[in-house]
């Protein structure tokens, strides 16, 4: 089973407190580390979603000893309310969203997430569904795919990594990791040593891109909120300075908004102590944030 070390683990059972018991939503369930935790930590039932069905079926092997108090749905985390409605729950004692990607998808094979070996351009988290890497840059516009490198990517070369991709696309020249990795390094201007690979900025927006990771967010969290019982808590965890811009501003608006929905937590986001990056150095862009509703 793939090694899984779960971000800011301990600081999310802290406030979450679930010790409380009642049933607990781990939005994104990925190999069920956070989920076992809370279970572990008095969670009387836990519902798991998560978009990716390897993913899930890791999760339903970690939660085996708990198998009679999971259940584990094949779903976006933005289907929340969705999911809950068929399974008649009105309202839930806590919920976790990490919307970090797991290194699983990210270093297996067949998956077109990595740059580190040549296959296919998928790049998606649910493969049953929506437009691969490859499919997009077929039909990319050049100044849209120069503004999601940009912004998403935060890639100063975006326009030229755009115009390269856009034209290559066009002959048919965009289908594996190892074409798209070969055209990003060769649109940038090579400075001097650089710690990371050129392509990394672009295939990190690229995915976030194919997979709508930024899509819908802040209406997730006001349903997920709506949906806690008085005094439950939402806590998330973002890796991506966008995704947590967009945590940030919702939980602030509805703790500022009268009468307030929820109260805040987390003033400034929780982040890795050095113990956790010495041992998971994946975790040092991790920020948690959490907030409690009031009625």
């Amino acid at each position: 089973m793939p090694t899984h070390l779960p971000v800011l683990l301990d600081e999310s059972l802290a406030l979450l407190e679930p010790a409380r018991g009642g049933l607990f939503v781990d939005c994104t369930v990925g190999l069920g580390g956070h989920a076992r935790a809370l279970l572990e930590g008095g969670a009387s039932r836990l519902l798991g979603l998560d978009r990716d069905a390897d993913a899930l079926a890791q999760a339903a092997e970690t939660l085996s000893a708990w198998r009679d108090r999971v259940e584990l749905v094949h779903a976006d985390y933005r289907d929340l309310p969705q999911v809950l409605d068929a399974r008649g729950i009105a309202a839930i004692d806590g919920a976790l969203a990490d919307l970090g990607v797991s290194s699983m998808p990210l270093d297996a094979e067949g998956r077109g997430f990595s740059f580190q070996r040549d296959e296919p351009l998928d790049m998606r988290m649910d493969r049953s569904r929506g437009e691969t890497a490859a499919d997009k840059l077929r039909s990319a516009d050049e100044t849209e795919l120069a503004n999601v490198i940009f912004t998403l990517g935060e890639e100063r070369y975006s326009r030229r990594i755009a115009r390269t991709l856009v034209a290559a696309a066009r002959h048919g020249g965009v289908e594996t990791t190892g074409q798209l990795a070969a055209l990003v390094r060769r649109s940038v201007p090579h400075r001097g040593f650089s710690r990371i690979d050129p392509a990394t900025r672009t295939f990190q927006a690229l995915r976030i891109w194919v997979n709508r990771e930024l899509d819908g967010l802040d209406q997730f969290l006001e349903q997920a909120i709506g949906r806690l019982r008085a005094g439950a808590r939402l806590a998330v965890i973002a890796f991506h300075s966008l995704e947590d811009r967009i945590v940030k501003h919702t939980f602030r608006a509805l703790a500022q908004r009268e009468p307030a929905l929820v109260r805040l937590m987390t003033r400034k986001p929780v982040v890795p102590g050095e113990a956790e990056l010495a041992i998971n150095r994946r975790a040092r862009s991790a920020k948690l944030r959490a907030v409690e509703r009031l009625a």
